[in-house]
């Protein structure tokens, strides 16, 4: 995934848990996503995630192929959908 793909994808959803992130070698990632590294000098840009059993993982933006948000949406969750 380009890097300004994947950085809008999961602006919106840092710090929120049941985030999924499927890789290019078909990994699955699912939990809460922690920091974003975007414009470090020599590094990928890359997102860490936070594994229910409390495993750090490092994704790279170019390893990611899609990204679920499994969070029910703002209306439904309101009551109002």
């Amino acid at each position: 995934m380009e890097v300004t793909k994947a950085l809008a994808a999961l602006q919106p959803l840092y710090g929120k848990d049941n985030v999924e992130v499927i890789t290019r070698n078909g990994t699955r990632i699912r939990g809460i996503v922690r920091s974003m590294k975007t414009t470090q000098a020599l590094t990928k840009p890359s997102v860490k995630m936070e594994r229910a059993d409390g495993e750090i993982i490092k994704i790279h933006f170019t390893d990611i192929i899609e990204i679920i948000d499994h969070n029910p949406a703002a209306d439904a969750a309101k009551g109002n959908g």
